[in-house]
């Protein structure tokens, strides 16, 4: 009888030995992902295919499912979610990034960079590397990649806009962060915070006068509608960040963590370099429609008026650090 408990035991250790691994490979994980864009924009079908692709590649071991539209709720709360530990993923920059790690904010500043080259360059920097790191092991958020780039910000107005003196007077929407509102103001315009959904009727009852955006965003938006200067200043190149939980994204398996950031970063470099395809339609589209393009632009008096930014946030050694860098 002893010798029958003991064989028993023995064959319930060996199938609990067998099936432990069969266990721990079907555990389900699911990240809801979070952007404030249209189901139309680029951006959102470069998110589905991120998704398809971690599916695939863990066999279906962890889903992303993507919310457009800020369907999850505003940026800033999701932000916040996501650093007590929530399995959300939030498409962000690192101007409100600044707000936790005050160096990174310098990513989208003015001029910080020009094209997705010089982004690629940035991802080897061993300070905004170090950066990175902070923002995981002192602020909960894991910066998933960097790779996607939006394009070049504009002033979209109903004046044109050839120097910063041309920006006087006029409230121009910007997202609620430091550096963002500084960099406006630095630039000519007084800074107005706004969600990206209340824009539209921002600009029909004159609470602003104009928005910085990307090319791809007005058609979108419908923001034609309401505005009829384009003024390409390219003063932002916008860098975005898909950040999500550190503490979620430590209990995933190694190999799932891979997946998610290499197929991160190989979406994000695609959508980036569709945008830049898109755009010159867009401009055409929007043009045919009744915009008017303002291109005869003095970058050099921008540039050198965006600088006060930097020195304002106290991030001017920041900036002069990473562009160093880039240059190596």
């Amino acid at each position: 009888m002893k010798t029958s408990k003991l064989g028993m035991a023995a064959a319930v250790a060996a199938l609990v030995a067998a099936t432990a691994p069969d266990a721990l490979a079907q555990e389900r994980f699911t990240l809801r992902f979070n952007h404030v864009l249209g189901p139309s924009e680029p951006y959102h079908q470069g998110f589905q295919t991120w998704a398809q692709r971690v599916r695939e590649r863990t066999n279906g071991g962890l889903t992303v499912q993507v919310f457009h539209s800020a369907q999850l709720g505003v940026e800033e709360d999701i932000i916040e979610q996501i650093r007590q530990g929530a399995n959300i993923g939030q498409n962000t920059d690192s101007a409100r990034l600044g707000n936790y790690v005050k160096g990174i904010a310098v990513m989208n500043g003015p001029y910080f960079a020009e094209t997705i080259e010089d982004v690629a360059k940035v991802a080897d920097s061993p300070t905004v590397k170090g950066w990175v790191a902070e923002l995981a092991n002192q602020h909960g958020l894991q910066v998933v990649c960097f790779d996607w780039v939006q394009g070049q910000r504009h002033f979209f107005t109903n004046r044109p806009v050839r120097r910063p003196e041309d920006l006087a007077g006029l409230r121009i929407r910007t997202p609620p962060a430091p550096i963002w509102q500084e960099s406006i103001r630095a630039l000519g315009a007084a800074p107005v915070a706004m969600a990206f959904g209340e824009m539209y009727p921002g600009l029909q009852q004159r609470a602003i006068d104009g928005v910085e955006l990307v090319w791809n965003n007005i058609p979108a938006g419908r923001f034609n509608e309401v505005l009829r200067y384009a003024n390409e200043t390219r003063h932002i190149l916008l860098i975005n960040f898909q950040v999500v939980s550190a503490r979620w994204f430590q209990r995933l398996p190694g190999a799932f963590q891979t997946a998610l950031v290499e197929e991160c970063r190989k979406a994000g470099q695609e959508t980036s370099r569709r945008i830049v395809e898109l755009e010159g339609q867009v401009r055409a589209q929007l043009q045919q429609r009744g915009m008017t393009v303002v291109s005869d632009i003095d970058i050099e008096a921008f540039k050198r008026a965006g600088a006060r930014a930097y020195e304002v946030l106290g991030i001017t050694d920041a900036f002069q650090a990473v562009q160093r860098e880039m240059r190596r």
